[in-house]
């Protein structure tokens, strides 16, 4: 599996990764599925997007942007990392990371936050193995499917 940065050309296979946990998973909260044109401009003016790939199959992808708006944020990332269901267990999102903390470390970004809900045990624990520390968690921050969900926030300092 090789990673690379992310190329416009890449904006619909991520968009139908990242719509395949939209759709499917309580991962995410959100409801609102992503459009290629939306994909397209997180690669062109985001921080970072990166892909896994071999044989020019899309496997998963992870970008990162500021956490919160406003300047005294603009030293702490939030990321998203997604690895296709038939790609899991093979170190990907472990690579993936690896690659966005790079990326971060060498634009001077100072730490790194993984928001995590509650319906991804796996997601915690990989996180909590890549050296994230558990910093907090929102109660009932997102409701999806007639459920309440707890966000579960994690960080790295970089």
């Amino acid at each position: 599996m090789d990673i690379r940065p992310a190329h416009g050309s890449d904006a619909q296979s991520i968009t139908e990764l990242w719509n395949t946990y939209i759709r499917d998973t309580l991962w995410t909260f959100t409801t609102a599925e992503k459009t290629v044109e939306q994909m397209s401009d997180l690669i062109d003016n985001g921080f970072g997007t990166f892909v896994a790939y071999k044989e020019n199959l899309i496997a998963g992808f992870a970008t990162y942007s500021q956490f919160r708006n406003g300047p005294g944020y603009a030293n702490t990332m939030e990321h998203t990392i997604v690895v296709g269901e038939a790609h899991t267990g093979q170190n990907i999102g472990r690579l993936l990371l690896d690659v966005l903390e790079e990326d971060a470390r060498t634009k001077g970004f100072h730490s790194m936050i993984g928001g995590i809900s509650s319906a991804n045990p796996r997601g915690e624990a990989f996180h909590a193995a890549v050296g994230y520390a558990h910093v907090g968690t929102v109660k009932e921050a997102g409701f999806k499917e007639g459920q309440w969900l707890d966000l579960i926030l994690m960080q790295k300092i970089l």
